[in-house]
């Protein structure tokens, strides 16, 4: 169970949110939604514990991630707005550095297998991904969710620069995920195609 309790962000002098509560049980996706500016990427990265709150705190577990720490991190896979590839490097390597980084550890095999199942075909998984398109590189980072066995996703725009087959794609990964009682808290501007019962909504005003 994730909890955010009391939570406010400033942003030099201004205020984007304040006194925000919610809670998000197994099984459910929370979609933080609102107009640009409004504090959504903010409340993802104090979320994962990459910033801090001006007030209140967020619960893993009924436990405050400042107490957690490294503990809360290894429960968590975070994809942001960017892709965080890198440009000289082919998608497989990106791959394996990045899951290196998370304590998560894959052959080259089951690597290929992540970039298969969201659409990117064998021929440019040795690329230099400076060469692919930015839909291509959104399915490198993307692939991450095939690999993850951690039970809570924080996704910052997801379906960005994804065709319709894609979005179709990662969707239904998100819908498997949280079968399998896992949480995940997206922020998006697009309605996610998933039961009304799995998804809680939060709209951040600003």
């Amino acid at each position: 169970m994730l909890q955010a309790v009391s939570l406010s962000c400033m942003r030099g002098e201004r205020r984007l949110f304040s006194d925000v509560n919610v809670t998000v049980q197994p099984g459910t996706l929370l979609a933080v939604v609102g107009e640009n500016g409004s504090g959504k990427t903010s409340f993802l990265r104090i979320v994962s514990s990459l910033l801090s709150p001006e007030e209140g705190a967020i619960f893993w577990q009924g436990q405050d991630i400042r107490q957690l720490k490294e503990e809360y991190s290894a429960q968590l896979t975070y994809i942001g707005h960017l892709n965080g590839v890198k440009d000289d490097l082919s998608a497989i390597e990106n791959l394996m550095v990045t899951a290196g980084l998370t304590g998560d550890h894959h052959s080259s095999v089951s690597v290929q297998e992540a970039l298969e199942s969201v659409g990117l075909k064998r021929r440019v998984h040795r690329l230099p991904t400076r060469v692919l398109s930015q839909g291509q590189k959104r399915r490198v980072a993307l692939a991450r969710l095939w690999l993850s066995t951690h039970p809570l996703w924080l996704l910052d725009e997801p379906f960005t620069s994804l065709d319709s087959a894609a979005t179709g794609l990662v969707t239904e990964r998100l819908r498997s995920h949280l079968q399998s009682g896992g949480l995940a808290v997206v922020v998006t501007h697009q309605e996610v195609a998933l039961p009304s019962e799995v998804i809680q909504r939060l709209r951040l005003n600003g």
